[in-house]
């Protein structure tokens, strides 16, 4: 299967062995039979891949595994209850108390929020840097650096990351580039293709596609070098007593699981899954995971469809009275619309910001006054929604945070879904005639 429509709906799955099901059964069970006393001791000390528990792993979360791998480019994936889950687990393994990562100041609101915060409490220390200067990433790492972190897209204001020059700079310093893919994903954007080395997303957003489920998701590149890296990843490259002293790196780094038996690292993989979901626990529900596999399979044809709407959205915006600016990549007059070229040639996605000339108070009068427009924080839905961000995502945030965000007083956010663009355009026209 070469083309991305027939992989998603493919990919990962075939009609169920024992009872001919077509569509993806759902496996709701906690637990697994062993085969025999041998088979479990085998699971147990990783010699042998199965179902044991399914906080660790599942049949139905391993067919979406095997779908979003597949989409993405990487070699392996581990399904995780949110896109904050997915997050969670990436540091866990690359972090240790004392050591720091740099990511991009335009995040998600949430992200800063756990990056700052959160992460603290483990000991792990960020360090933002600007996603339009890309030295700026350069300049923060030191030797307690152990991963460089940025959306693909940013949210809330469609920002596109140069994604090569960050893996650049991260080849450079020896550490992996981790990139957040929910806003684009893969159809519009595949960032292992670009030098990244770690994806992380939120499959509750474009992925799943209809607001019902919430599940996140992390993908492995397989092209890191854990070892090369001397002694900065301890998780991967020490022996580990709860596995016999095994090391990671050593046993998974080249499995004959390619084309023809080539070799596959799948080393992080199974670290993120055997260590880090296995002990916090994060996991993904079967049910939720079937719904996301669901959605998946009409994520091109929607992607196609929100692109179109928000180019014409933003186009109608540009041209509006009350409206003092409007930030979508897709434009030709963006800053950022030759990356936005470049790396998402199909289309610069559905979320963007635009700012109202009578600032936070207009904000608040048109997210209060939309009609078919859904007021609401998510984005990647298949209905259209709005949100002001500096009073709800982003309100945690100092103003100086805020507005590195994309997230001031007068930004409002749209994510722009499959209706029929005449009538997105007709509500907000409606909604801003009341300012």
């Amino acid at each position: 299967m070469s083309g991305f429509s027939t992989r998603a709906l493919h990919a990962g799955a075939a009609p169920d062995p024992s009872t001919g099901s077509r569509a993806q059964p759902i496996h709701q069970t906690t637990s697994f039979v062993f085969k025999s006393a041998e088979h479990a001791s085998n699971l147990f000390a990783l010699q042998e891949f199965g179902d044991i528990y399914t906080r660790i792993g599942n049949p139905t979360v391993s067919a979406l595994e095997a779908r979003i791998a597949d989409l993405e480019g990487g070699t392996a994936a581990v399904g995780v209850g949110s896109g904050h889950a997915a997050q969670m687990l990436v540091f866990h393994v690359l972090m240790e108390p004392g050591t720091n990562l740099v990511a991009a100041k335009q995040l998600y609101g949430g992200s800063i929020n756990q990056l700052s915060h959160a992460f603290k409490k483990f000991g792990w220390d960020v360090r933002f840097a600007d996603i339009d200067d890309p030295a700026s990433f350069d300049a923060a790492v030191d030797d307690k650096t152990r991963a460089i972190f940025t959306e693909s897209l940013a949210n809330p204001g469609g920002l596109v990351t140069d994604i090569a020059a960050i893996a650049a700079i991260a080849n450079k310093h020896n550490v992996p580039y981790i990139v957040d893919n929910t806003m684009a994903t893969p159809y519009l954007c595949r960032p292992l293709e670009h030098g990244a080395h770690i994806i992380v997303e939120s499959l509750t957003k474009f992925i799943g596609g209809h607001g019902n489920s919430i599940g996140g998701i992390i993908v492995d590149g397989g092209k890191f070098d854990w070892k090369g890296a001397g002694d900065k990843f301890p998780t991967m490259t020490s022996p580990q007593s709860y596995y016999n002293d095994m090391v990671f790196a050593d046993a998974f780094g080249a499995l004959p699981l390619g084309p023809d038996g080539a070799a596959v690292d799948i080393a992080f993989m199974i670290a993120a899954r055997a260590f880090s979901l296995r002990d916090l626990g994060p996991a993904l529900s079967p049910f939720n995971a079937f719904m996301l596999m669901t959605g998946c399979e009409t994520l091109p044809l929607r992607m196609d469809k929100h692109c179109a709407n928000a180019m014409a959205v933003a186009e109608w915006l540009q041209g509006h009275d009350k409206v003092a600016w409007v930030r979508y990549a897709g434009l030709p007059s963006d800053p950022h619309n030759a990356l936005a070229q470049k790396y998402l040639p199909k289309g610069a996605g559905a979320v963007f910001t635009f700012g109202l000339k009578g600032g936070h108070e207009a904000g608040v009068s048109v997210v209060s006054n939309v009609k078919l427009f859904s007021h609401l924080a998510n984005i990647g839905d298949t209905r259209s929604l709005i949100i002001h961000p500096s009073s709800t995502t982003h309100s945690q945030l100092s103003d100086e945070h805020k507005a590195a965000a994309g997230a001031a007083p007068d930004v409002v956010r749209l994510s722009v879904g499959i209706e029929d663009a005449e009538d997105i355009i007709a509500d907000l026209d409606q909604a801003m005639a009341g300012i």
